[in-house]
């Protein structure tokens, strides 16, 4: 299939903020169980309920509010007293001993981290929600990943499915204007695949190809396979061979790093044959 790619006041403060520290404090030491779970608590920014970790601010009351929520607010949500320019630095003490659970815990994940780990950790996390697969900004539908193939053929019916471990990409109509994508899914060794074919249009006014095969489960499952892409034609032969992408990582890091199958228009038109091209798909498991 082929389609069109969507797209391709506030008082004056001081210079020095304010601390609020409470006084000496001693060293703490870690934290686990209850305790644990009742000193996260503390920590709950009363927005997005999510957790207000260093540098953590507090108004003059001595509420605080995460970094994020900070610079949309005007007044203290619980108060609504002046924000100021206060930074808790006793609060900022305790959250070092304390192990904070990973965003996607209601999803499964059952890690819990410092809070100097914890953002690392969600931005790879197995039980973050998995993002529509296709191409192109158009679908923002996001799920676990055993709803990610029903999603697919209910709302992107349109994308045809080959069955086997070697098959032919048929690319139509490569020659047209602009931005375009093209997708294909594989079925094989009891995982579905999507290969996909997508043309960039640079500053310059030269197009890009870029080729590249993800796999519909996590980064452990795609480490199990290899795929190989092959351009055939006169007497020529242009091969990449690769670890298919998880979709939890998706694949425009990979084309912006040119990590897949690159050619340009020039390329295209060695291997095309009426303005449509075939590449060959090979799927075998390591």
């Amino acid at each position: 299939m082929n389609r069109q790619s969507s797209t391709n006041g506030t008082k004056p403060v001081s210079r020095h903020p304010a601390t609020a520290t409470g006084g000496s404090t001693a060293d703490l030491l870690p934290v686990t169980g209850s305790s644990n779970n009742d000193l996260a608590g503390l920590f709950e920014c009363p927005v997005c309920f999510d957790y207000a970790l260093p540098p953590i601010m507090q108004c003059q009351s001595g509420h605080i509010v995460c970094s994020s929520c900070r610079p949309k607010l005007s007044c203290c949500p619980t108060c609504r007293g002046p924000l100021g320019n206060i930074r808790n630095l006793a609060m900022e003490k305790v959250a070092m001993t304390v192990m904070f659970p990973c965003k996607y815990m209601s999803n499964g994940c059952a890690v819990n981290l410092l809070h100097t780990e914890k953002t690392e950790h969600e931005e790879t996390c197995e039980f973050r929600p998995y993002c529509c697969p296709c191409p192109g900004a158009s679908c923002k539908w996001q799920g676990s990943l055993d709803q990610v193939m029903p999603h697919l053929m209910q709302h992107h019916k349109s994308i045809t499915t080959l069955q086997g471990e070697d098959i032919v990409f048929l690319a139509t109509d490569i020659n047209l204007p602009g931005a375009v994508d093209w997708v294909m899914m594989q079925s094989c060794f009891g995982y579905n695949f999507m290969l996909v074919l997508e043309k960039q249009e640079k500053m310059d006014g030269h197009q890009q190809f870029y080729a590249i095969v993800q796999l519909i489960g996590t980064r452990k499952q795609a480490e199990s396979f290899i795929y190989k892409l092959e351009l055939n034609g006169h007497r020529r032969r242009l091969t990449w061979e690769a670890t298919p992408r998880s979709i939890h990582d998706g694949v425009q890091s990979a084309i912006s790093s040119s990590d897949c199958l690159v050619f340009d228009t020039n390329i295209a038109r060695l291997f095309a044959e009426g303005g449509n091209l075939g590449i060959n798909v090979t799927i075998s498991m390591c």
